[in-house]
């Protein structure tokens, strides 16, 4: 496969991956909180404080997953946005299994969103990955 049909699988890759990190940042967690943010976000058994209100909390990650949207599109020369993008998928699908397991039977659940999106990762960081040329 050639050079230039690598790149444009990683960016495929990358600009997917980038646009599920921005959509579930902005939709269900800032222009529209959804009520199964709030009941994960309530899982964790938080203290009845301001600062852990729920829609602060959601809206706090959502715009940690925005950033993190923008920063695959914009970090391309570098592979670790990836890693970064692996490791919270993994963990956010760890926090359902353990909090929320209810939400892995539903249309549309964390387990298929976050395994194809962890699909997405490894396809860009194959894609990505330095040639026998580049050593």
């Amino acid at each position: 496969m050639t050079e230039r049909r690598l790149a444009q699988i990683a960016w495929l890759a990358r600009l997917a991956l980038a646009l599920v990190f921005i959509w579930h940042g902005l939709a269900p967690k800032i222009l529209w909180l959804s009520p199964d943010e709030v009941a994960m976000i309530a899982a964790h058994g938080l203290p009845d404080h301001p600062l852990f209100a729920p829609q602060l909390i959601a809206a706090a990650g959502g715009i940690a997953e925005i950033l993190l949207g923008i920063l695959l599109l914009t970090v391309r020369r570098q592979r670790w946005p990836l890693l970064v993008a692996g490791g919270v998928l993994l963990v956010l699908l760890l926090d359902v299994v353990l909090l929320s397991p209810h939400l892995l039977i539903q249309a549309f659940n964390p387990l298929s969103t976050n395994l194809a999106a962890l699909a997405l990762c490894a396809v860009a960081w194959l894609a990505e990955a330095p040639s026998a040329a580049d050593s």
